[in-house]
């Protein structure tokens, strides 16, 4: 069991085959690709830890993958960052002022327009990303393009 330290103390445990936790964590409900979404923060399938945010005209997700090597590949940050580029569109047309919300590695933003595309659909893309499979961020980047123009 490795022990790395992410901002706060310790322990860090093994929990349900997912990489290392702290303690605080383990407590967090385990996000199903087709169950409904937690309120707040949650684990992903691939050992990720998901926090939603809806606020005003946009929604914030966040995912990090701390401990997460098999998460933190080329293949898989380009995957993500075409999923941030599609959710850019909307806000563009709709004249929305921010940068495109995404950061490599292993914490990852991304800041989109409400009712630009369901949460649930956004949710799982990231899962299926995180799981290997780039088919729903091919099929949503499709529809935000066909909507608003390829992304820029």
């Amino acid at each position: 069991m490795t022990t790395e330290h992410r901002g706060a103390a310790g322990p860090y445990i093994e929990y349900d085959g997912l990489p290392v936790l702290h303690a605080t964590e383990t407590g967090l409900p385990l996000l199903h690709p087709y169950g409904p979404l937690p309120a707040d923060r949650c684990l992903t399938p691939g050992g990720g830890r998901l926090t939603v945010r809806h606020g005003g005209v946009h929604h914030r997700v966040t995912l990090d993958h701390h401990g997460c090597p098999a998460q933190v590949t080329e293949e898989k940050d380009a995957a993500f960052r075409r999923l941030a580029l599609a959710m850019e569109g909307p806000c563009l047309r709709a004249g929305c002022r921010h940068d495109i919300a995404y950061r490599r590695g292993v914490h990852r933003s991304f800041e989109f327009l409400a009712g630009s595309v369901e949460i649930t659909v956004f949710v799982r893309a990231l899962l299926a990303v995180e799981l290997g499979d780039t088919g729903p961020v091919d099929r949503l980047a499709a529809t935000t393009a066909d909507l608003v123009g390829p992304p820029r």
